[in-house]
């Protein structure tokens, strides 16, 4: 089935990179390559695990993942850059567990100028959650729900 967690289209790969990879396929296919960028939402909440304090991005693999799929913060943010540095990446949602404030900070000061960060899930549209981001620099972008 090709349908993803949000009932849209989820083409069949095996790991983040290789869905990008199709991703930009299509786009130099299209013939829009100088016009694109990409933005994507993480929901990093989703596969987190608050016992081990790491991401595991195999989280729906039905024998369990291998270690070297489990990514602590300071792992997510190197796998972070490698992708702005590969892709025309503007915009990273949800990146961290929604209460993993210091991976959100830390991520700010390596890619905040060159990126989008979006705080949907850390934020909420919670007015005490957004002062703290602000404190903290937390990320440069919400979403606001009204």
């Amino acid at each position: 089935c090709n349908v993803g967690d949000e009932g849209g289209f989820a083409p069949s790969v095996q790991d983040n990179n290789e869905a990008l990879d199709v991703l930009m396929e299509a786009i130099e296919l299209s013939g829009h390559m100088a016009k694109v960028r990409i933005g994507t939402d993480v929901a990093a909440s989703e596969f987190y695990n608050a016992e081990t304090k790491k991401y595991d991005l195999d989280f729906k693999h039905p024998d369990g993942s291998p270690d070297s799929m489990k990514k602590t913060a300071a792992e997510m943010i190197e796998y972070y850059k490698e992708w702005i540095a590969k892709y025309p990446l503007i915009s990273i949602e949800d990146p961290f567990d929604q209460d993993d404030w210091d991976a959100y900070t830390a991520l700010m000061k390596e890619v905040g100028s060159q990126v989008q960060i979006v705080g949907d899930d850390l934020l909420v549209t919670n007015p005490t959650r957004v002062a703290m981001a602000i404190k903290k620099e937390a990320c440069n972008a919400l979403l606001l729900k009204v």
